[in-house]
């Protein structure tokens, strides 16, 4: 959703936007001109108060829903709003003792998730959501499935029969034998271990054989029996020279060394980009009506901060959801608190 810079606003229209939307979001009503003209804080009529309220009505700041009902914000309005204007309450000290005290009772994390979408649901008024920590599973086996000559959907099935499936891209040249023999040794070699496991396991192994590729090429090159260059696909060639038929048998088992260091190469870079895929993060997320598909219809707005294991991965999410027109102030702090607090909890 974009919006207008608020350096784009002069201090007037500044203040009466804060003033429509602070109310607004107080009484969830349409703010009329006259509303704003008996506080206190500004000097300006009625008519004055019109004609700047007209003026973020043409920035797409704030609505009329009826032709004399004041003025409400708009979705855009609001992401300004919280983006550049708003003031965060910090959580009273009754509200995180609340908090504490939920998620803090002890037993099974499943509880303390619970709890923590009760304690925000209760002080917030909205309803509470919680994504709960994915468990990274122990894979068992892999198959792909050619779906072209350029994808292939690759099949992760975990020892506790879960099944996750990730339609991975191909390199030219790629058969249907090479993908089963790739499935083949992923099973055998990385069966029993998650997928972060696996991937650190390929990266040692791939440092491993650039190494032993280096050592097995650099004889071979420096006797001038070959030399690297690359094809098409930007890969790394050996080019055996013509006076390779003068080679000896020593020769020869360098260069098969390397064939097959090639080979072995280029199919652990595609599983370890495959794995990569699989590992996905989290982010704080503050959707505001349409901006979140899920919930545009009802004009919803969705608040979630993640919370974190003790080596500092995001393991899951906690949040709100509510009407777009919720005390933002107050609710972000007060979920960001609850996301700290499961972070505490599963150190």
């Amino acid at each position: 959703m974009a919006t207008i810079p608020i350096s784009e606003l002069n201090d007037r229209a500044r203040d009466v936007f804060r003033l429509v939307v602070e109310n607004y979001l107080g009484t969830g009503m349409p703010v009329a001109s006259r509303t704003i003209a008996r506080l206190a804080t500004l000097n300006l009529s009625p008519a004055s108060i019109r004609n700047v309220m007209q003026d973020l009505e043409e920035l797409g700041l704030l609505a009329a829903p009826h032709t004399s009902a004041g003025r409400m914000p708009t979705e855009t309005g609001l992401r300004l709003f919280v983006d550049g204007m708003m003031q965060a309450a910090e959580p009273s000290m009754e509200e995180r003792r609340a908090i504490e005290a939920q998620v803090g009772e002890g037993g099974p994390i499943e509880n303390a998730l619970s709890a923590a979408t009760l304690a925000l649901s209760g002080l917030s008024a909205c309803a509470g959501i919680v994504m709960v920590p994915k468990r990274e599973p122990i894979l068992r086996q892999f198959s792909f499935v050619a779906l072209n000559e350029s994808q292939a959907l690759a099949i992760l099935v975990a020892q506790d029969g879960s099944i996750e499936n990730r339609v991975v891209d191909l390199p030219p040249g790629i058969t249907p034998s090479m993908l089963t023999e790739a499935a083949n040794y992923m099973s055998h070699r990385l069966g029993g271990l998650t997928l972060r496991q696996a991937q650190n396991l390929l990266g040692q192994e791939l440092d491993a054989d650039r190494r032993a590729l280096d050592s097995a090429a650099r004889e071979l090159i420096d006797r001038g029996l070959a030399i690297w260059s690359k094809d098409n696909a930007d890969r790394p060639v050996l080019i055996v020279r013509g006076q390779a038929n003068l080679i000896d048998e020593t020769a020869s088992a360098d260069l098969e060394r390397v064939r097959q260091l090639l080979d072995e190469l280029e199919g652990k870079q595609e599983i370890s980009r495959l794995l990569e895929s699989a590992l996905a993060g989290s982010a704080t997320k503050i959707f505001i009506g349409s901006e979140n598909k899920l919930f545009s219809l009802s004009g919803s707005s969705v608040i979630a901060a993640p919370y974190r294991a003790g080596d500092g991965r995001v393991v899951g999410v906690v949040g709100v959801i509510g009407p777009t027109r919720l005390n933002y102030a107050r609710v972000i702090p007060m979920v960001d608190f609850t996301a700290q607090t499961l972070s505490r909890l599963m150190r």
